[in-house]
């Protein structure tokens, strides 16, 4: 359906259901919000940060009353993390009327499904998608984030790569996907402009078993580092049968890689392995209260991704008091032209809904599952 017929097909029913319905029971009409990412697959954990994320501000809106009297109610849907599958999630986000969206998750699902939200006129805010193809040359006016992109977090792990570790040689890896090899491509360019050599550059299959043909390239390279685009489960096994083979190499992924599954695949070899992440916002004193709705829902916090998906919930619910009307057209131009405050700090977009500002940190895992910030 195109966009304007929806919308007017929309105007028409809101129109119908305003003379039928009492001011009490328009208001009693709940504000859904779809939450779309995976429930199924290898990186369901991630999923389960935005969940939580989302879930906890909804609650905290609906205890306060909810928005303009109104209620939010939270509509899970799976797109695995597939492509694929990005598009089936939002074509369902269409039928079932649903105007406003938190995710995808992963970057290639998210960048596969957001045709269909700017055309049918819903607003998107993804918490995790990270690869700079989702907006750039798009033009779009519905498709925000709250995290930063590849290009910003490329350059964090370059940087410390150059001034921390100096390695000799370097190889980087990634999982031939948008998202992982988005950003192995920005971290290689990088580091060559640092006069960094990439001994090897190339991708693997991501859902293989057995990576031991790669670790061979890798030692007789004499790569003694290895970054690796791509999401956990292929980055621990990576740096598991590395150890097993004897590889002397110190590994760093990206956010996607940071989930406490990959202890169980890396085992002890992920000690000291090396992660760009958002800034643990936990961490700052003005998030105590919220970090203990989390924890009191027994809800971590501290994840790479629940406090940007409480921001782009609240997003969401702010651009909605700020029009009145939960009117996604209205609440996309007003999110383009307004900041607002949260737990991730003061937030604002630019024409494309790309945050302004973002900082990735460099942070160092441990086999307890824990993360601190690297030396």
């Amino acid at each position: 359906m195109k966009k304007h017929h929806r919308l007017a097909a929309m105007a028409a029913l809101a129109l119908t259901a305003g003379m039928l319905a009492t001011p009490a029971q328009a208001q009693a009409i709940a504000i859904k919000i779809a939450v779309v990412g995976p429930t199924t697959g290898a990186v369901t954990q991630y999923g389960d940060m935005v969940r939580e994320g989302v879930h906890t501000a909804i609650e905290q809106v609906n205890a306060a009353g909810g928005v303009n009297g109104r209620k939010l109610e939270a509509v899970v849907i799976d797109d695995g993390c597939e492509p694929k599958q990005g598009p089936t999630a939002a074509n369902r986000v269409v039928n079932e009327k649903i105007g406003f969206v938190v995710g995808g998750v992963c970057s290639g699902a998210t960048i596969a499904a957001a045709p269909i939200y700017e055309q049918e006129g819903v607003v998107m805010v993804t918490p995790s998608a990270t690869a700079p193809a989702l907006t750039d040359g798009k033009k779009y006016n519905f498709i925000f984030r709250t995290i930063g992109r590849d290009d910003q977090q490329g350059p964090a792990a370059a940087a410390y790569i150059v001034d921390k570790i100096k390695p000799k040689k370097v190889a980087v890896l990634h999982d031939k996907q948008s998202y992982g090899q988005g950003i192995a491509t920005s971290v290689k360019n990088q580091l060559e402009k640092a006069g960094i050599p990439v001994a090897v550059f190339e991708g693997i299959n991501a859902g293989d078993s057995d990576y031991s043909a790669v670790i061979t390239k890798l030692k007789s390279a004499n790569v003694d580092f290895v970054y690796y685009g791509g999401y956990h489960p292929e980055l621990g096994l990576l740096m598991r049968q590395g150890a097993e083979q004897g590889l002397k190499a110190r590994f760093m992924g990206p956010e996607g890689a940071g989930n406490p599954d990959i202890n169980a695949i890396a085992g002890q070899a992920v000690e000291g392995m090396l992660l760009t992440l958002p800034a643990d916002f936990s961490q700052d004193p003005k998030n105590t209260e919220l970090v203990k709705a989390f924890k009191d829902k027994q809800r971590n916090p501290s994840g790479a991704f629940q406090l940007t998906a409480y921001t782009a919930t609240m997003a969401i619910v702010d651009g909605i008091k700020g029009v009145g009307a939960a009117d996604p057209t209205k609440v996309a131009a007003w999110l383009h032209k307004n900041s607002i405050e949260s737990p991730i700090g003061k937030v604002s977009w630019n024409s494309q809904g790309d945050l302004n500002s973002f900082a990735f940190k460099v942070y160092e895992w441990h086999q307890d599952g824990s993360h601190t910030p690297a030396p």
